[in-house]
């Protein structure tokens, strides 16, 4: 008995398979290219594995389409990358592998992943966001993901600007939004290099801190959860989540009680294997509730 992981990133893709136990037993990434190419390299991988495999979990890059009356249910939809726009990616699959397909966004199974195997294990709500080349959130309320006429899109709350922010945000959409202002394209934007090459002590960092705290405020009072969880790679500048921390206690005031920080506002403890453990937990829990 496998279980399949397709972490579907705008940039890659990475293809896992494990045993029973969640326990992975290979791992491949390749480019994200055109769907023909890419999907051509998915399918092979796990044909490896067609008698063996039980069910997939996917979590890709999006918007996609989560809702199984729809008529393009499982499919990529107004995506940037013209080449998948409106791709059928879940009935591609089911034409090869007639097995239960699990189909969510890439931040909601970073989030299943961090709420079955790490910082959420054996809490009932948690969020998580990643900050990276965009934002993007998931949210989990007792093992079902938060959404309704679509998956959440948390990486577009607007923010306050910072008083000593002059950018004005680079959102097409909607210009000082989380994304516009917090990821890592703004903050090269804004200080004339990447984050990797900026020193823990230069100010941009404490404006990056006041929105990110923004994010966990604007969360703390919308779903009150157990743990908020911050990944992605300008969250992998260590020195991030307590700048963040003592902005966020500024901004929040004592208006309400939550747990204590440093067990609050977390980065996750799978790291980048997050989006994959999601995925094959979400494989497991398909193919146990078909059986």
């Amino acid at each position: 008995m496998l279980y399949g992981s397709i972490e579907a990133g705008g940039t890659k893709f990475v293809c896992a398979i494990a045993n029973e136990h969640l326990e992975i037993t290979e791992r491949v990434s390749f480019p994200t290219t055109v769907p023909e190419e890419t999907m051509k390299q998915v399918i092979a991988f796990f044909e490896q594995y067609k008698n063996e495999l039980a069910a997939i979990g996917v979590g890709s890059f999006g918007p996609i389409d989560i809702h199984q009356d729809s008529k393009t249910y499982g499919y990529i939809t107004s995506t940037p990358k013209l080449a998948w726009q409106n791709f059928d990616f879940v009935g591609t699959l089911k034409k090869v592998f007639d097995i239960p397909i699990t189909w969510t966004t890439d931040v909601n199974a970073a989030a299943y992943g961090e709420y079955v195997f790490g910082q959420g294990k054996g809490l009932s709500s948690v969020v998580y966001y990643t900050v990276g080349t965009g934002i993007g959130g998931g949210a989990i309320q007792e093992d079902q993901f938060i959404e309704g006429f679509s998956h959440p899109e948390m990486g577009h709350m607007l923010v306050v600007p910072h008083p000593d922010d002059n950018f004005k945000g680079n959102c097409p959409f909607h210009g000082n939004c989380l994304e516009g202002m917090a990821a890592g394209p703004a903050i090269e934007a804004r200080a004339g290099k990447k984050g990797q090459d900026i020193p823990a002590d230069d100010p941009v960092w404490e404006i990056e801190a006041s929105y990110i705290a923004q994010c966990a405020y604007n969360t703390t009072l919308l779903f009150s959860p157990d743990v908020i969880i911050f990944g992605g790679g300008v969250m992998k500048q260590r020195h991030m989540v307590e700048k963040v921390h003592r902005a966020f206690e500024e901004l929040l005031n004592n208006y309400v009680k939550t747990p204590k920080i440093e067990n609050y506002i977390v980065t996750p403890s799978l790291e980048d294997d997050a989006g994959t453990f999601g995925c094959l937990a979400l494989a497991k829990k398909a193919d146990l509730h078909v059986n």
